[in-house]
Order: C-alpha cells, then sequence, then structure tokens
C-alpha cells in the first residue's frame, strides 16, 4: 500500500522570480568553463562505449536521455516501452544507482545507469551530437528558496546546452513554479513550449507515485528543438 505521505513543497517565492531573465541572458552570453570531474569522464566513456556498439549495430537507432534518473525506475519503463532505443540514465548518486541495481532484476538489456554530474555530462554529451530523440528530466530537485534560482537548471549555466541534446525535451514537477520558470527560460532562445498537467494510471518514477497519493498535481512541459539541435 502507498502511502500518501508527501509533503507539498513550501517556498518564499509565489511566482516566476524576478531575476530568471537577467541569470539566463548572463549564461547564455557567457562560456562555462567549470571542469569536469573525474568521475563524469569515467561515466561518460562508459556511455560512450555503449553507444557505439549500439549504433555499430543499429545505424538508424535512437537513443533517450532520462537525468536526473534517481533509482532508475524511469529509465526501466522508458526502455520497456521503447525496445528499439538505447536509454541512458544519469543521476549524480551513486547510492541512488546501486539502490536500482539492489532491488531490481534487470530482465532487458537496452538501458544503461550511471553515476555523472549533469553540469558535465551535457556539455559531453552535446559535443557527441548522438542522435538522442527525446530527453527526459522527471522531478528535478526543485530548490524552492527564491535564493537558490541558480541551483535550478533553467538558472544554472549548463542550462543553454539542453537544447543541444536531443530533438525533443519532456520536463516534470510537483511545483508548478519550476515548469514556468523553464518555460519562460527557454524563450530566450528562440524556444516555446507547452505546458499542461500530467496524469496517468501508472506512475513512472517513485517521486510520482508518492505525490499522486499524497494528492499532488504534476506539471509537465514538452517541447520540440527542431534545428537548434547541432
Amino acid at each position: 500500500m502507498i502511502e500518501g505521505n508527501s509533503r507539498s513543497i513550501t517556498s518564499n517565492q509565489l511566482g516566476v522570480h524576478d531575476d530568471l531573465d537577467k541569470v539566463v541572458k548572463k549564461h547564455l552570453s557567457s562560456d562555462f568553463k567549470k571542469p569536469y570531474a573525474p568521475h563524469s569522464l569515467s561515466g561518460f566513456e562508459q556511455i560512450k562505449m555503449r553507444v557505439s556498439t549500439f549504433l555499430l549495430f543499429n545505424p538508424n537507432g535512437t537513443i533517450i536521455l532520462d537525468s536526473c534518473c534517481g533509482v532508475g525506475e524511469s529509465t526501466y519503463h522508458l526502455a520497456v516501452n521503447n525496445p528499439d532505443a538505447l536509454v541512458i540514465g544519469i543521476d549524480k548518486s551513486e547510492h541512488r544507482i546501486e539502490k536500482y541495481e539492489h532491488h531490481h532484476q534487470q530482465t532487458i538489456d537496452n538501458f544503461i545507469l550511471i553515476r555523472g554530474d549533469l553540469n558535465d555530462l551535457w556539455r559531453l554529451i552535446a559535443e557527441a551530437d548522438w542522435p538522442i530523440s527525446h530527453h527526459y528530466i522527471l522531478y528535478p530537485n526543485p530548490w524552492p528558496k527564491s535564493k537558490h534560482l541558480q541551483r535550478r537548471w533553467h538558472g544554472a549555466p549548463v542550462f543553454k546546452y539542453i537544447p543541444q541534446l536531443s530533438e525533443k525535451l519532456t520536463v516534470r514537477s510537483n511545483w508548478a513554479i519550476y515548469i514556468e520558470e523553464f518555460t519562460q527560460a527557454l524563450t530566450h532562445m528562440n524556444v516555446k513550449a507547452e505546458i499542461s498537467d500530467y496524469k496517468r494510471d501508472t506512475a513512472m518514477t517513485p517521486f510520482e507515485r508518492k505525490y499522486w497519493a499524497s494528492g499532488q498535481k504534476s506539471t509537465e512541459l514538452n517541447v520540440t528543438f527542431n534545428n537548434l539541435k547541432s
């Protein structure tokens, strides 16, 4: 039985952050030169080898990226629903990645789970220019305090690399303001996203399951990047 014990997000921010446009413009006009972490480089090499093998045997194959994948439940669901694709799940927590391997028996082989810092891996993957058809960012840490705007993905320097990663992007959150901000940030790259409520019979992630059991709503952003992927 799933208990609805997930508390709603509380914040001292009641709408889109007043500094959002200024922060996004600053990051879009400057270089992001953060050094790559060793474990991110190691993780990227693992992904690179898996992608090379996949594309060797599937020259017309596509890749799906599942960022902030947590314990990898969403990665597994995406792999099951897209058997002809290679699904890459990435999370910064080694503990969460190992938790999937401990609790689940892997019955399919078209996905990989990697620990890595997305501030690094998004840049490396963008440069690799793989045929990524869809990118999912499901329930990232919302960092709801107003002072933490730049810890949210749309307020971070790496944000500008997101349109270079995939043809399509889906972002989902239980804090509607996060999705509203993400959408507004994309307009600075001349990208228009669609926002809608999201609900299905079956949850894709443990967080999603808890939120719904607690009566919370999910808000989803969907966008097609057209020619921005390069």
